[in-house]
């Protein structure tokens, strides 16, 4: 599939999550952000000179999602009663395809990844659930 622009949209990207429970299928994703996470090292030398680093603590970030079917409640419904039955929850993995102006496609993985419903929606009269998936990654990779 070749880019529709010269540079990068929406719709150049596609997400696949694997979770602990399997592959987690999500109707309509309307916006994905990610987030590295760093922790600032600073030094300053006797003689003056500034020195800087910033060291990788991982990935944190959001799906926002329309929700067409209760597969993000029940993938949540499902690591919650995990923990309260004392089963151990592995962590997940994700992938991100982005099909770059050229055609070709960049892959990422996600690595370590644990999951959060931040909100769960909105049940109002004609209007739709939105609902809020967060996610933190211990490590992102190309692959």
């Amino acid at each position: 599939m070749m880019a529709l622009t010269t540079f990068s949209i929406g719709r150049d990207t596609q997400l696949v999550i694997m979770g602990p429970t399997g592959r987690i299928d999500i109707s309509h994703v309307t916006e994905f952000e990610s987030r590295q996470l760093t922790a600032a090292v600073r030094v300053a030398r006797i003689d003056g000179t500034q020195l800087a680093a910033e060291l990788p603590k991982g990935w944190e970030g959001t799906f926002e999602v329309e929700r067409g079917t209760s597969t993000l409640d029940d993938f949540i419904a499902t690591l919650e009663q995990n923990y309260y039955n004392g089963t151990t929850s592995q962590s997940g993995t994700m992938y991100q395809y982005i099909t770059e102006s050229d055609g070709s496609v960049s892959t990422y993985q996600f690595i370590g990844v644990v999951f959060k419903l931040a909100s769960a929606g909105v049940w109002k009269g004609d209007a739709s659930v939105k609902q809020k998936l967060d996610f933190y990654a211990t490590q992102k990779q190309r692959i």
